[in-house]
């Protein structure tokens, strides 16, 4: 039986999770990371937020004010560093392992909200398309969906021990935006914000040609476009309200 559990296991020393208390563990050798909430949530397993990347120094500050609207929510957040693995098979065992220990060893739900930044992107939605039943939701800042884009196939390859032709005959298996199927027949939604001037992540090769092809599929895909915006700080992308609230409402169905 599931049940909400402790919001810090004895003899775990508190650390600080984008100035938040929280905890570390690891994951088949891999440090991860848990926010649970003052106040769980009742009527069933935990609800969770899984932020990828999660890196020497991501999350950030930048995340706090949305992280502290997950966690009055009611919603725990976790992440798994897989480090740069640009959402390679060896990054998505990692993250299989770690949903694992948050649903089958401390009772969370089975379908989280996942919320990514940037190349989280790629991590998140290429384990996504393998477990469509396990996402309630998937919520992007300006996310990678596109290996052609970021970081270039030349630079992948090495991530998933193949050659840069080997990886390009495979792209099917491997890039996000070629394997939404799965996600829209088990009816993801999906939220992105993207600024038109980002040329880390261009929107056209990303957000917009994912939108297009979700749409196409017949999936719920929002996408909202900020003028004059790039792959930067502003604080709009992370006080955003309308993601916020995205998260918060299909978390835990």
């Amino acid at each position: 039986m599931s049940h909400p559990p402790a919001a810090q296991p004895p003899g775990v020393p508190p650390v600080q999770i984008s100035g938040l208390p929280g905890e570390e563990f690891t994951v088949s050798g891999h440090r991860a990371f848990l926010l649970t909430p003052p106040r769980a949530r009742t009527g069933g397993p935990p609800p969770w937020v899984w932020y990828a990347p999660t890196l020497p120094g991501l999350p950030a500050g930048t995340e706090h004010w949305m992280f502290q609207q997950f966690l009055a929510a009611g919603l725990a957040i976790a992440g798994l560093d897989v480090g740069e693995s640009y959402g390679s098979p060896s990054g998505r065992a990692l993250f299989t392992a770690l949903h694992a220990e948050l649903v089958h060893r401390r009772g969370f739900s089975s379908r989280p909200a996942l919320l990514a930044r940037s190349r989280g992107g790629l991590m998140l939605y290429n384990w996504a398309a393998e477990h469509p039943e396990s996402v309630a939701c998937l919520a992007g800042i300006y996310p990678v969906c596109n290996l052609v884009s970021y970081p270039g196939l030349a630079k992948a390859c090495d991530a998933y021990a193949l050659t840069e032709a080997e990886l390009t005959a495979r792209l099917a298996e491997h890039n996000p935006i070629e394997r939404l199927a799965p996600l829209a027949r088990a009816g993801v939604p999906l939220l992105h914000l993207h600024g038109d001037q980002d040329e880390i992540v261009p929107l056209d090769q990303n957000s917009g040609v994912l939108a297009e092809r979700y749409r196409k599929l017949g999936g719920e895909m929002h996408l909202l476009v900020f003028p004059g915006q790039g792959h930067n700080y502003w604080p709009g992308w992370f006080h955003s309200q309308a993601l916020v609230d995205f998260i918060v409402a299909h978390a835990g169905r």
